[in-house]
C-alpha cells in the first residue's frame, strides 16, 4: 500500500480510474469519444511549411513548433531557416507567388494535391510538393527515455511509432501503467495501455491524435526505492550529527 501510494504522488494528472493499471489486460477506455479523425484536417491557425523536394530552396526545409508570426502571415521558427504559413480565420493560407488557398477541413493529402497542382498551373515545373502541419504534435511525460512534444508529421502515427521516437521507456517504467489523455481537457477520453500484451498493438485507439498526452509510471518499486533514497538522503546527515555529538560527549565526561 505504501509503494501504490509513493507512485501515484510521482505521476502527473492522476485520475480515479488509474487503480485499472493493476489488472489490465490489453487496453481499456474511460469516457469513449470515438476513433476520431484517422487523418488529420487542417484547421484554423495551424502552421503549414510548404516546400518543393526539386528544390530545398523553396519554402520550407523541415518542421518546427516554435515559431512566431510575422506582418506578412508567414512564420519563423526560432533557430532555423524553416519558413511556415499560419492558417487564417477565413479557412485560407497565404503562399509565396499563388496567394490565397482555401485549406481548412482538407487533409495533409488533400492539400498536398491542391498545392502541387496549383504551384504547377502558376509556377513550378512538375513540382513535387511536401507540406507538413508542424503545429500538430504529442506530449510524452514520465518513464520515457525522452519527454517531451513529438511532431506528428504523419497521419496514422501510432503509440509505438513515438514510443521508437523517444527510444521506448525507461528501466524504471512500469508497462501497464500507459496512458493517453486526449480530447477535451474538461472532460477527457483516457486511454489505458498494457504494453507487455502483444494483443494491445490492434486497437485503433493507439492512432495517436493532436495534443495527446502520453504518460506512463515507474514501478512500485521503483517508486518505493526513489523515496526511501530521499529519505536516507536526510536521516544520515542527522546521524552523523548525532554520532558526532556522542563522541563530544564521551570524551567529554
Amino acid at each position: 500500500m505504501t509503494s501504490c501510494a509513493v507512485r501515484k504522488g510521482k505521476t502527473l494528472f492522476n485520475a480515479p480510474s488509474d487503480i485499472v493499471t493493476d489488472t489490465i489486460k490489453q487496453v481499456y477506455v474511460v469516457n469513449d469519444q470515438g476513433l476520431g479523425d484517422l487523418y488529420y484536417r487542417i484547421k484554423v491557425n495551424d502552421l503549414l511549411a510548404v516546400r518543393n523536394i526539386q528544390n530545398k530552396e523553396f519554402g520550407a526545409t523541415s518542421a518546427t513548433v516554435a515559431a512566431t508570426v510575422t506582418t506578412t502571415g508567414a512564420v519563423n521558427a526560432s533557430g532555423s531557416n524553416i519558413v511556415s504559413y499560419q492558417v487564417d480565420a477565413d479557412g485560407s493560407v497565404n503562399l509565396p507567388a499563388i496567394g490565397r488557398v482555401n485549406v481548412v477541413g482538407l487533409t495533409r493529402r488533400e492539400a498536398t494535391a491542391k498545392l502541387q497542382q496549383i504551384y504547377s498551373e502558376k509556377l513550378l515545373v512538375d513540382p513535387i510538393i511536401e507540406l507538413t502541419v508542424v503545429n500538430v504534435k504529442v506530449t510524452l511525460l514520465g518513464e520515457f527515455n525522452k519527454q517531451g512534444n513529438f511532431l506528428l508529421e504523419r497521419d496514422n502515427t501510432t503509440l509505438i511509432d513515438i514510443l521508437g521516437e523517444a527510444g521506448g521507456i525507461s528501466k524504471n517504467a512500469d508497462p501497464k501503467t500507459c496512458k493517453i489523455i486526449r480530447g477535451n481537457r474538461s472532460n477527457p477520453e483516457v486511454i489505458y495501455v498494457n504494453l507487455n500484451d502483444i494483443n494491445s498493438l490492434g486497437s485503433k485507439k493507439l492512432v495517436l491524435q493532436n495534443n495527446d498526452i502520453i504518460l506512463i509510471q515507474p514501478t512500485k518499486s521503483a517508486a518505493l526505492s526513489e523515496k526511501l533514497q530521499s529519505f536516507n538522503n536526510i536521516v544520515q546527515p542527522l546521524l552523523v550529527v548525532i554520532n558526532l555529538a556522542v563522541l563530544i560527549y564521551t570524551f567529554t565526561r
